[in-house]
């Protein structure tokens, strides 16, 4: 199961959001960029980037704190938030940006899926569905799709796309464990590649997600869990981290 720390931009800082409700905000570090380092320290693979008020409003509002991000790290990135047009999808891709994440545009404009396979390759275009009681949420979740989850999946399969980044919003940000059942029924109807989003806590339930593999469920974002250092081994890696930051001061040190 891969695990994929997720990194969401708010007014150009790294912010994490209780079900995504933006009034419900707490600010974790003010560059992004260095918090995409720490994660890449503690042995991240793939890192999950959200521009919250490109989100919000379409326009790639952080694509420049993105870029610093992509051109500081040495692994994959994949950005969503807001990109609902061929072009928006080109900037990022351009910049080196691994695979970008459609969500709202999936739903109000599907025929940009199909141009888009027409120019890229399944791999670099992943489809987000934030879903609550079944039913996709758009717009930075302020607006309801007509279609279920997993209608909206299979159409998408349809078109050619692979992979869907699936999110139980009741979920998401609650530190209350992550929508099993939810995610489940959503994998088995689907038949596609998943990465689960949404609710991990604690090591317990990256232990029961490894159940829905056989679903098709290779993969989960995690966010404030991590932020809030839930998992036992982070207080390791973050000693270990201290000790090379004082070995480093103390050799500097010598050589002045």
């Amino acid at each position: 199961m891969l695990i994929i720390p997720a990194i969401d931009i708010k007014d150009g800082k790294c912010v994490r959001l209780t079900r995504g409700d933006f009034s419900q905000k707490k600010i974790y570090l003010d560059n992004p960029s260095d918090m995409a380092i720490i994660w890449r320290k503690q042995n991240a693979k793939l890192l999950h980037i959200v521009d919250l008020d490109a989100a919000l409003t379409g326009e790639l509002v952080n694509f420049e704190k993105i870029r610093e991000i992509v051109t500081n790290l040495d692994i994959p990135v994949q950005v969503g938030g807001g990109i609902r047009s061929v072009d928006a999808v080109k900037r990022y891709l351009d910049i080196g940006v691994g695979r970008v994440v459609i969500g709202s545009a999936a739903v109000t404009n599907p025929k940009l899926i199909e141009e888009l396979l027409k120019i890229y390759k399944p791999s670099k275009i992943v489809v987000g569905i934030d879903a609550e009681n079944g039913i996709p949420k758009i717009k930075g979740w302020t607006e309801s799709s007509k279609l279920k989850d997993y209608e909206l999946a299979l159409q998408m399969k349809g078109m050619g796309i692979e992979r869907i980044i699936y999110t139980d919003i009741a979920c998401d940000g609650m530190m209350q464990g992550f929508g099993y059942e939810s995610t489940k029924r959503f994998a088995e109807k689907a038949g596609m590649k998943i990465t689960a989003s949404g609710g991990v806590t604690n090591s317990g339930d990256l232990k029961r997600l490894n159940d829905l593999k056989a679903y098709g469920v290779d993969s989960v974002i995690v966010g404030k869990a991590l932020y809030e250092c839930n998992f036992p081994c982070q207080e390791l890696w973050y000693s270990f981290e201290e000790e090379l930051i004082l070995d480093h001061n103390f050799s500097t040190a010598r050589k002045k």
